[in-house]
């Protein structure tokens, strides 16, 4: 049309010829021009078309994100973001979705089980963890191994554009083998829900995520419980304890032994043969019957039957005197499949338990009644402070779980009387008796010393102004030595005047304190590296008070386990004294995914400016705010400003 104008314009001649020259110049770029941008519009359609199409593998620093573009990618993300499984019977897995992310976030968010060359293996693998979990005390139920293995057939079988249902199946069984290794590694129930106040774990040393990726590049999936469990010598005891009992449970013959009144040596058992068969079977007997010439008819309780009795005993924390009474009797009759569930329990506790510094450690078995001071605590063979122990009263004061350090000994104490006992006790006491406190070399103290006994000192006893202590001396309820250990529960360990009572087989007497038997051996093994034994010797026989600051803490666990393994490596079963396995057992029954905010100590928080704190300068003349009494020790605070008042 351009060319039709000009050759019609009116110019002349040689103009015209000039413009059409012109013209078809432009007209032949202007052709050139569109014919390029339609060879730039359909590369760019072609590459818009790669790469929507073709996933493509981008090389990015790795705190660069990378969008998925491939739709099995686009299913297993819905999955983590649901934290909902359809497939589980426990579907909501929030506690487990980070685990869950950071595992895929490895595939790049592709299939990690199936669609590969070792798909069958590697799931069959897996499988067969999540079936034997009794062998670790867990429960294969609780990682729906039955929904897995029905499933498995028709996952195999899925098209290449079943994208969801192979997003679903391979997340399930990602999900399982993740709550199978983080009960195994931390336990299936918080143990602070149920009053065991253990130490918070400082930071994650074991990467899940990680272990079973690398298990499934290396074909080593069936290694990963042994990088996971507890390495504590106690648990792998345990562990191989639980074979053999499960054993024993399933070879049992039932027998339940018929108690009336106690049995003594040389008196007639009706039962004797069924308990002579009941002794060998559990291991406290030797099988003589093959070597005896024809079976004894004898129903008396003869010495080789009363030496098995004392052999059971002592592995049930009984009194090894070989009479039969109830708690003996009681042990007899109780299932063998219940000590299964002890050594489950047991294990599951011993899960809770931070990773344990290399060194010195001091354990107390609550139900045990015995404490074992070990050189150090990952050592396979250790040497080892055994001594017996007092601990609270059952269903009243009951001794706590818990964890602390050992940070200093005090010879000769003062016992600075705690206000419920002061109330409860010594109250009524000295009001019926004015003269009591001076009998118990006890004495009434303030801030400014010590009280004269009065109608206002007793009026401030009862408001707790005023407190009592009992002076050093041989009536000091703490004895010579006390170990102490900063804990909010304000127990600690003690020698005690009462030393009638370490010969008991049932020992739960105290307020919740642990009195022990050898306090001159727990101190030698405490300053071993400070004092002498002939120091430690002189300090006892000293009547004035010293304080002994440890130049290294010693940890200690207040424990409670009813199977437990000796010093002498004997399993050996307790009463349940607390009915701490009861609470646990009814924990179990509905597990959740335990969440890592409850393991782990949460960052610090941040502390405010200091002008917030405290706005103006601090009055030292205005009175002091206690804030808590721990043995004795008080802190008190003026206005952010801390003292310590002895």
């Amino acid at each position: 049309m351009q060319l039709k104008r000009l050759a019609n314009g009116k110019t002349d001649g040689r103009s015209n010829a000039k413009t059409m020259t012109l013209t078809f110049t432009q007209e032949s770029e202007f052709i050139i021009w569109s014919f390029n941008m339609w060879i730039c519009n359909c590369t760019r359609r072609l590459f818009l078309f790669f790469c929507l199409v073709i996933p493509v593998q981008p090389l990015l620093a790795e705190d660069v994100p990378v969008i998925q573009e491939l739709p099995v990618a686009t299913e297993i993300n819905a999955v983590i973001t649901a934290k909902q499984h359809p497939f589980l019977t426990h579907s909501d897995f929030s506690n487990r979705a980070e685990d869950l992310d950071a595992l895929y976030k490895l595939t790049n968010y592709q299939l990690l089980w199936l669609g590969n060359t070792n798909t069958e293996k590697n799931i069959a693998d897996v499988l067969k963890l999540l079936e034997s979990a009794s062998v670790n005390g867990l429960n294969a139920d609780a990682y729906d191994i039955k929904t897995l293995q029905q499933k498995l057939g028709g996952a195999l079988s899925l098209g290449l554009d079943a994208y969801k249902d192979q997003a679903l199946y391979d997340s399930a069984l990602s999900l399982s083998l993740l709550r199978f290794l983080h009960d195994l590694h931390y336990g299936r129930v918080n143990p602070h829900l149920i009053n065991f106040n253990l130490k918070l774990r400082e930071k994650k040393l074991v990467d899940l995520p990680s272990l079973i990726n690398a298990s499934v590049l290396d074909g080593r999936i069936s290694e990963l419980p042994a990088q996971v469990e507890p390495k504590i010598n106690q648990y792998q005891k345990l562990k191989l304890a639980l074979a053999d009992y499960r054993l024993r449970a399933e070879k049992a013959v039932p027998f339940e032994l018929a108690f009336q009144k106690s049995i003594r040596p040389g008196e007639n058992i009706p039962q004797l043969a069924e308990l002579q068969r009941f002794l060998v079977a559990s291991g406290d007997l030797s099988d003589e019957s093959n070597n005896s010439p024809r079976q004894s008819t004898s129903t008396r309780y003869s010495d080789k039957i009363v030496a098995g009795i004392k052999k059971f005993q002592l592995r049930h924390g009984l009194n090894a005197d070989g009479i039969i009474g109830k708690s003996t009797a009681d042990a007899i009759n109780e299932p063998v499949k219940q000590r299964v569930l002890q050594i489950e329990l047991a294990m599951e506790r011993l899960r809770w338990l931070p990773e344990l510094a290399t060194g010195p450690f001091i354990i107390v078995n609550i139900p045990a009644f015995q404490l074992w001071a070990l050189n150090d605590i990952n050592d396979a063979n250790p040497e080892v402070t055994n001594m017996r122990v007092v601990v609270g009263k059952a269903m009243k004061n009951q001794t706590p779980v818990l964890m602390a350090e050992m940070r200093f000994i005090d010879f000769m104490p003062y016992w600075n009387v705690p206000y419920n006992i002061v109330k409860e006790e010594i109250l009524p006491k000295l009001i019926q008796n004015p003269g009591y406190l001076g009998r118990e070399n006890m004495e009434m103290v303030s801030k400014s010393g010590v009280v004269s006994f009065n109608e206002s000192s007793i009026a401030q006893l009862k408001q707790g102004t005023v407190r009592i202590r009992q002076r050093p001396g041989k009536k000091n309820a703490l004895g010579k030595v006390k170990f102490m250990f900063p804990n909010k529960e304000d127990v600690y360990l003690h020698d005690t005047p009462a030393n009638s009572l370490f010969s008991r087989s049932r020992r739960d007497f105290s307020h919740g304190c642990v009195r022990v038997a050898n306090p001159e051996g727990l101190a030698e093994f405490a300053l071993k590296d400070q004092w002498t034994k002939e120091t430690i010797e002189k300090a006892l026989s000293n009547p004035e008070n010293k304080r002994v600051i440890l130049k290294r803490t010693i940890p200690v666990l207040f424990f409670y386990s009813t199977a437990f393994f000796d010093h002498e490596n004997k399993l050996v079963f307790y009463p349940d004294i607390y009915s701490h396995d009861a609470v646990l057992v009814e924990a179990l029954k509905n597990p959740e995914d335990v969440s890592d905010q409850a393991l782990f100590v949460s960052p610090p928080t941040p502390e405010p400016p200091v002008e917030e704190l405290m706005p103006g300068p601090v009055d030292t003349n205005k009175p002091m705010a206690e804030i808590k009494t721990v043995d004795g020790i008080k802190s008190v605070a003026v206005k952010g400003a801390v003292a310590l008042e002895n």
